[in-house]
């Protein structure tokens, strides 16, 4: 039970009221041809630990240990300037190619055939990105009879002549990738934008109209073209696409009270990107809903020396780029975002972590060595596997926060997700209090909660630590929680800068 000497924040969790379906799309991650995501991330022929196809195998077991849903390829900024048929057919005869978009080269020996495999063997749902900036409608098209078409046509037949004689199950597909970025190859305005987008969508369907399309929202929040972009690319695509893109990034400038606000700034993005499509929605007077594809989120510590790029005439394979290693705090942010992403369920569709090896990444790996876990696997992959059902909308009484940047966020960040048919109720909560830690005080009557399953916390007395390929177990996940469950109560410690997760057991409610 809390300490009644610590803050208190009160929350009643109900059954009757749902935000919307826990969707297993919202723990999808990101794999670019960037840094060694994919060369000694995922592939690395002559690995002790690589199968007959150069995957890794212990990277293949985190990720699903992970949780994770979907990955989308192949970018990301790289997508841009990339042409999609370097990276198929036999690999002795695959060119290499300059990537402008990270100064880097590419061998191309993993492509859209590749990926796929691996898909498959990790067990997750390819998002496919097409090139709408030095490329647009005809080459999506191609890449989409390439991958999808059973046989019959030139390029069907030629992936079934490169060994994949199966079509790839690919049914969700990015229109470009933050098209509004000046550092975008082959950027554009947003009218510009919206007419490539329109049209390839148009044309899309008429191959397959029960694909998942994701047009390009802003680049973040802070562009000047947030909202405006939004308006004009909907105007112009709301029809034809399902999904509009958002993407924000968190990074911990020195001040943990701030960083640990960052769940706040993402329900305020959320909020206001929602109101720009309903505005859209409104002015057409459509009855289609368009939602949210939260397609790259993360920390990113993108200010550091890690996220530079190289320069000059050194074009390298695979350098180490955005190898930022983690705290535990940057994990209970992580899960804070995580729980704001449930908590939106209504609206976000679809999202997916940036990245998933080596790159801004919960999972590390050494060329030819270990693969290890960061501080940030833990949350998302605790709750990938326990949030199932529908998620609740919860009442919250919490003490109120504020930074030198950001004023008024709850202390408490929490959703809970409640499965009928499982007859379990799962809490998620982060403390984001730098100093103090918190009472969690719920009533959970309406749940006809039986005991607690299992109790787990992530915190440490110093939130700086991080985890490296020879100590990634000090800190852990721990069943050390103060919890209770009193009839219709259930009450909790959270120590500051904290992530927790209870599991409940529910009595049956016809019993």
């Amino acid at each position: 039970m809390g300490n009644q000497d610590n803050p208190t924040a009160k929350i009643t969790i109900d059954p009757a009221f749902v935000v919307g379906p826990v969707r297993r799309k919202t723990f999808g991650a990101f794999v670019e041809h960037l840094g060694r995501c994919v060369y000694t991330g995922i592939f690395e022929p002559g690995h002790p630990k690589a199968d007959d196809d150069g995957f890794r195998t212990d990277v293949l077991d985190l990720t699903k240990e992970l949780g994770v849903s979907t990955v989308r390829y192949p970018g990301g900024n790289f997508v841009s300037g990339y042409r999609w048929e370097d990276g198929v057919g036999p690999k002795e005869d695959r060119p290499t190619r300059l990537d402008l978009a990270w100064h880097s080269s590419d061998p191309n020996l993993v492509g859209v055939d590749e990926f796929a495999k691996w898909s498959e063997k990790a067990g997750v749902e390819p998002m496919m990105a097409v090139n709408l900036g030095t490329r647009g409608t005809q080459e999506a098209l191609d890449l989409l009879e390439y991958s999808t078409i059973k046989g019959g046509t030139a390029l069907s037949e030629q992936r079934k002549a490169n060994g994949a004689v199966e079509p790839h199950n690919i049914t969700m597909w990015c229109l470009g990738n933050e098209m509004d970025g000046f550092w975008q190859i082959g950027h554009k305005k947003a009218d510009e934008y919206a007419r490539v987008a329109a049209e390839t969508a148009r044309a899309m369907r008429m191959v397959n109209p029960d694909l998942e399309l994701v047009a390009c929202g802003s680049s973040g929040p802070t562009m000047p073209t947030f909202g405006e972009w939004e308006r004009v690319v909907l105007n112009e695509t709301y029809e034809l696409v399902d999904l509009i893109s958002a993407h924000q990034y968190f990074e911990d400038f020195g001040d943990l009270q701030e960083h640990l606000s960052a769940g706040h700034r993402m329900e305020a993005f959320i909020k206001d990107l929602v109101s720009h499509i309903d505005h859209v929605k409104s002015a057409k007077k459509s009855g289609k809903q368009i939602n949210i594809s939260f397609d790259e989120w993360n920390v990113w510590h993108m200010s550091r020396d890690e996220s530079k790029a190289p320069t000059g005439d050194d074009w390298p394979v695979a350098p180490v780029l955005l190898e930022d290693r983690y705290t535990v705090a940057d994990a209970v942010v992580v899960g804070d975002l995580l729980i704001t992403l449930l908590r939106n369920t209504d609206r976000v569709h679809s999202a997916s972590l940036a990245q998933l090896v080596n790159v801004i990444a919960p999972i590390m790996t050494e060329p030819g060595g270990r693969s290890w876990k960061q501080t940030t696997f833990h949350p998302f992959a605790l709750t990938s596997q326990n949030a199932s059902g529908t998620v609740l909308n919860l009442a919250i009484e919490s003490p109120q926060l504020a930074s030198e940047k950001t004023a008024g966020f709850t202390a408490l960040s929490a959703v809970a997700t409640y499965d009928a048919d499982a007859k379990e109720a799962v809490v998620f909560a982060v403390n984001r209090s730098a100093t103090d830690a918190l009472t969690l005080d719920a009533a959970v009557g309406s749940l006809n909660a039986s005991k607690v399953i299992e109790a787990v916390t992530y915190s440490n007395k110093d939130p700086y630590w991080q985890a490296t390929a020879d100590d990634s177990t000090s800190v852990l996940p721990s069943e050390n929680v103060s919890v209770k469950l009193d009839g219709g109560r259930l009450t909790a410690g959270l120590p500051a800068v904290s992530w927790t997760m209870i599991r409940l057991s529910l009595e049956d409610q016809n019993s």
